[in-house]
């Protein structure tokens, strides 16, 4: 029996490089390079595709800076939003399974444990960018949209952490984890996955012993923050439990 083929994007990123070393099992890769899948050209996507046969995508190809959004808020539709579609046009002629890999910051970021039923009101052009890729992925019939933040913790490249700023993000290797067991399960919808609520500080410093401790109100960044990014996590929970029988 021939092996799926599995179209990873971003793979040179974070987490695609997290993914594929967590290794995935009896599968057939395809990990194009930038000149050989632009997801910002139409024709480009359309060729690929046209070459390939794809049952199944792990779309992680972002622009996942907050500030460079804000920055360019155009380069940022161009590929979170518009990249995605053309990316969801051409799975849809081949009925591939697509894995999409979203971000907590399509939530308000308020008030915190948001559940995947909440509304998406994002705060950013980054959470917007993003929004917009949800959407053209929830046209399709057989998908996932992994709302999550990650981080590494062998790379925390700053001294401080807000004590006040709280989330869901989890070290890369995990996420990479739960992104491969939700590929290979049947759930279909939008998922959130993280960890229990913690403060930023609090999470940093498991990692980062020497961290300080900062306040976002004291803070003079200009770049929008999360209040409060934490995520429900039930359904996930739910998800995994259904797996092991529970």
């Amino acid at each position: 029996m021939d092996k799926l083929k599995l179209l990873i994007t971003g793979a040179t990123g974070k987490l695609g490089k997290a993914i594929l070393a967590r290794g995935i099992l009896n599968k057939e890769l395809l990990i194009p390079s930038h000149n050989e899948l632009d997801i910002t050209d139409k024709s480009s996507v359309e060729n690929y595709f046209n070459t390939h046969t794809i049952n199944e995508i792990i779309h992680c190809a972002a622009i996942a800076s907050v500030g460079l959004c804000e920055k360019d808020p155009s380069q940022a539709i161009s590929t979170n939003s518009i990249g995605t579609a053309y990316l969801v046009e051409a799975a849809r002629k081949q009925k591939t399974r697509f894995i999409y890999i979203s971000t907590d910051y399509v939530y308000p970021c308020e008030q915190g444990n948001y559940k995947e039923s909440d509304p998406t009101i994002p705060f950013t052009m980054y959470g917007w960018s993003k929004l917009g890729g949800e959407l053209s992925v929830r046209t399709l019939e057989n998908y996932c949209i992994i709302r999550t933040s990650f981080f590494d913790p062998d790379n925390i490249p700053f001294d401080t952490a807000f004590t006040d700023s709280f989330c869901s993000k989890l070290p890369i290797s995990e996420i990479a984890k739960d992104v491969i067991f939700l590929l290979d399960n049947t759930f279909n919808g939008i998922v959130n996955v993280g960890c229990d609520r913690i403060s930023l500080y609090d999470l940093y410093k498991k990692y980062k012993p020497q961290i300080k401790p900062e306040s976002m109100l004291l803070n003079k960044e200009i770049i929008k923050r999360a209040k409060d990014s934490s995520l429900d996590i039930s359904l996930f929970e739910r998800i995994k439990g259904k797996l092991n029988g529970n």
